[in-house]
């Protein structure tokens, strides 16, 4: 059995949602969801080693930072080898901002400069995820699951 870890962030509940989607979408993949966090500090980098597949979400601060709660978590993620390890990243976005989703650009940046397989495209939602966002989020997981077991 394939083990992820499904690791965010999220301030107004957007990523949140977007989580749970992506989670629902890997069901009946023969895939053990290892964890869901929203404190990212309660997360050590030392249990990304122990994973097939990393999903890593998080929302964008400001004109396109990441937030606060992961900057000590970012930090540590120079320290760890991530060879072998399939990844992918999401997060609620708001266009207001001249950097759009820019966190998800930089943690899948992060997570490829440390070695793990990017195997999507990062997924970005405008703000609140509509009815066909919900369906790409299902989408996502779906495909990521089935990239996992290839």
């Amino acid at each position: 059995m394939k083990r992820v870890l499904v690791l965010f962030t999220s301030m107004s509940g957007n990523t949140e949602e977007m989580a749970d989607l992506i989670e629902r979408g890997m069901d009946g993949q023969n895939i053990d969801i290892v964890k869901k966090q929203i404190d990212i500090d309660n997360v050590s980098v030392d249990e990304l080693k122990e994973l097939d597949g990393i999903l890593f979400g998080s929302y964008t601060w400001g004109d396109g930072d990441l937030p606060d709660e992961l900057e000590e978590f970012y930090d540590d993620l120079g320290d760890v080898k991530l060879t072998g390890i399939r990844a992918a990243t999401f997060g609620s976005c708001d266009s207001m901002y001249p950097h759009y989703g820019a966190a998800v650009d930089i943690l899948r940046d992060k997570l490829s400069e440390r070695g793990a397989d990017i195997v999507l495209d990062g997924l970005k939602v405008e703000l609140t995820p509509d009815e066909d966002d919900e369906q790409e989020c299902l989408e996502y997981g779906k495909a990521f699951g089935q990239l996992l077991h290839k």
